[in-house]
């Protein structure tokens, strides 16, 4: 297949629309709007807002949370840290839960542990595509009255054990589409929730406070006699300009149309790689319960070699010699980021996270087909023989 394998649907025809309707709505109306109605059809939810990045999403929920100082938001201390500047953004304090060993995924026993009187809300993060511990999640959430924000910027369509749709469980649910995301469209973000006021007040904080939005209505300029009438108020609240643009919508549209092919693309690959690692001795394929999907943003997998004495870069160094596209670590612990540490923002002890960060390898799952996974899969199983694993 060619590079751009990966925009052989309507992309071009919808950034020429809108190139040729001036940046206006046009008779299907504005693609932002078009794909957030598609996107809420996908995920069968009544509302979806559409945004200028995954990371704005976060913040916007929050906000509509009424997240404010002196509130507590429990994140997992393995993640990328925009989970933990997002209650920073709304001035409130991210506490670090710990992560299953085996799962790497957020440990409902310490979010537990880590609720006070100041907790408001639970973020769990359904990392490298695979749904966290919802139903233990959901429970602490009703026993403690706390909302609930699902981090799906890596998880599209994966499920849980009893079939749900990571996203559609907890209050809200927030997806990406930056360039390394299962939809692409360079950035790009959308919620999507159940509850009306919510999506109002999610789509305002992000629309500068347009008097005129609603829920499922992201348009400004609805009434030219309102809009060219100097007595006109324009704005009802404050927020912020975090609105999607029409090209990243007209390219999020397409990406959204093909939902199921990408992210079949994914789920794949992944099954290729926990099917190598069935016996492995040095590498633990991400525990998936029974019954459950990972949606594979990237494959992950526990490094047991250091503890045969085997550098967690030699044997990506050997993995790349092999053909292999390279492997990914995991990103620094949220807690100890420079950003956030340094400023003694946030606090909880993850034990188990600071000892899985040093191990995770992610490797690539964004590959066409199968001739192109099959490279990987080869690559993956010479290093492994070469470490003396009996595959």
């Amino acid at each position: 297949m060619t590079k751009g394998w990966r925009f052989e649907g309507n992309e071009l025809k919808y950034i020429r629309e809108v190139l040729d309707n001036g940046f206006r709505a046009g008779v299907d109306g504005a693609m932002t709007e078009r794909v957030e109605a598609l996107f809420a059809e996908k995920f069968n939810l009544p509302f979806a807002v559409a945004f200028n990045s995954g990371t704005s999403t976060l913040h916007a929920a929050l906000a509509a949370f009424r997240i404010g100082p002196g509130d507590e938001v429990i994140i997992p201390n393995l993640s990328p840290i925009m989970c933990g500047i997002a209650p920073v953004f709304c001035g409130a304090t991210p506490v670090y839960a710990d992560v299953g060993w085996d799962d790497f995924l957020m440990d409902p026993n310490d979010v537990r542990s880590k609720i006070t009187k100041n907790t408001k809300a639970i973020m769990p993060v359904h990392l490298y595509g695979q749904v966290c511990d919802m139903e233990a999640i959901m429970a602490l959430a009703k026993e403690f009255d706390l909302m609930v924000l699902e981090d799906c910027a890596q998880c599209y369509l994966g499920l849980d054990a009893k079939g749900r749709v990571g996203g559609t469980i907890g209050d809200v649910g927030s997806w990406s589409y930056e360039a390394s995301k299962h939809l692409v469209a360079g950035e790009g973000g959308m919620i999507a929730c159940q509850n009306e006021t919510l999506a109002e007040d999610i789509r305002k904080f992000g629309g500068i406070g347009f008097a005129n939005l609603t829920a499922r209505s992201g348009k400004v300029r609805i009434d030219r006699d309102k809009f060219q009438n100097p007595d006109w108020q324009r704005h009802d609240r404050v927020g912020f300009n975090y609105r999607m643009s029409e090209l990243t919508g007209a390219v999020a549209l397409a990406q959204t149309e093909r939902i199921h092919e990408l992210v079949e693309l994914r789920i794949e690959a992944g099954i290729g790689y926990r099917d190598l690692l069935a016996n492995s001795e040095l590498l633990k394929s991400q525990h998936l319960p029974v019954g459950a999907v990972n949606s594979c943003f990237t494959f992950a997998a526990r490094f047991d070699g250091v503890d045969l004495g085997i550098s967690w870069n030699e044997f990506r160094l050997a993995f790349i010699s092999n053909g292999g596209d390279g492997i990914y670590a995991a990103w620094q612990l949220i807690g100890d980021e420079p950003a956030l540490a340094d400023d003694g923002i946030g606090w909880g002890e993850t034990p188990i996270a600071k000892k899985l960060q040093r191990r995770i390898m992610q490797f690539t799952s964004n590959q066409c087909d199968v001739v192109e996974r099959e490279v990987q899969y080869d690559a993956l199983s010479k290093t492994l023989r070469q470490f003396g694993d009996k595959i």
